[in-house]
């Protein structure tokens, strides 16, 4: 075994491989905790911290009437050494700092718009599931050849849907089936953070060519998948060029209280040259 598959197998976190050929073989790959090689009780602790950042999340400053809201910060990280580091945000007179999130022509909600998005809170940056969670993406992505030999870009998103009243729908961006976008070696993964008094939230995976449309708008031989993600660290993850992806909006549900989606979403790609 060379160096490079050497450093690659000893990625933190990395999940065992039927997720991987899973995820390789189909462009897509539902994800729970067991499929990601994380022990639920050993991060009970890491888990309740990482939840608690999402009840205070700013609105999203784009789209402050949807009921979504989000933080995001930008990592890098070093197949070859293992390392991953946070890219400081720029300095920001309401949220402290910010990170740009661009994509480009792929969200049609924002067409080349370079976002400004509140970063997440540097106490947050040392939470060990976090960091586990980020590792066990990377180890579902590393076997494609473009990411062993640069730096890889991690998207780190912190979104939450929250519904307060029966008249309130809380949607993603966009609304309706997409890909992420950028190169052919972006891979993005979801995971639950936290479920409670909503409807709705059905995730639908189906072909590339459907990016742009809405689900029950296409024939059933275009849907991979659907499904609701219920149980804490559920999830998914996708090979970007391959699929689109979708979330539908929530609704508040019949218990007593506010509901909200918490989602914990990671952005894998490779850093591309700028000389």
């Amino acid at each position: 075994m060379d160096d490079t598959a050497s450093t690659l197998g000893r990625v933190a976190g990395a999940p065992p491989d039927d997720g991987t050929v899973r995820v390789r073989r189909e462009g897509w790959a539902r994800l729970g905790a067991a499929d990601l090689g994380i022990d639920v009780d050993a991060m009970a602790e890491d888990l309740a911290e990482l939840a608690a950042a999402y009840q205070d999340l700013p609105a999203d400053p784009y789209a402050r009437a949807t009921h979504r809201f989000r933080r995001y910060s930008h990592a890098v990280h070093l197949p070859w050494t293992g390392e991953l580091s946070y890219v400081p945000g720029a300095p920001d007179e309401e949220f402290g700092t910010v990170t740009e999130y661009w994509q480009d022509e792929h969200n049609p909600e924002y067409p080349r718009v370079r976002r400004r998005l509140p970063d997440i809170p540097p106490a947050l940056r040392g939470n060990r599931l976090l960091d586990a969670l980020i590792r066990a993406d990377l180890g579902h992505a590393l076997w494609l050849e473009d990411l062993h030999r640069v730096p890889v870009y991690v998207g780190i998103h912190l979104i939450a849907l929250g519904v307060h009243g029966r008249d309130e729908v809380a949607v993603s961006s966009p609304d309706c089936l997409h890909q992420d976008g950028g190169s052919p070696a972006t891979f993005t993964f979801a995971h639950l953070v936290g479920r409670r008094n909503v409807e709705g939230g059905e995730n639908v995976i189906a072909t590339p060519g459907s990016a742009g449309r809405c689900p029950d708008a296409l024939p059933p031989e275009d849907i991979h998948a659907r499904f609701v993600l219920t149980e804490p660290l559920d999830g998914y993850g996708v090979h970007d060029r391959r699929v689109s992806h979708y979330v539908g909006p929530v609704r508040l549900g019949a218990a007593g209280g506010d509901g909200r989606r918490d989602i914990l979403i990671v952005g894998i790609a490779p850093y591309t040259p700028g000389l």
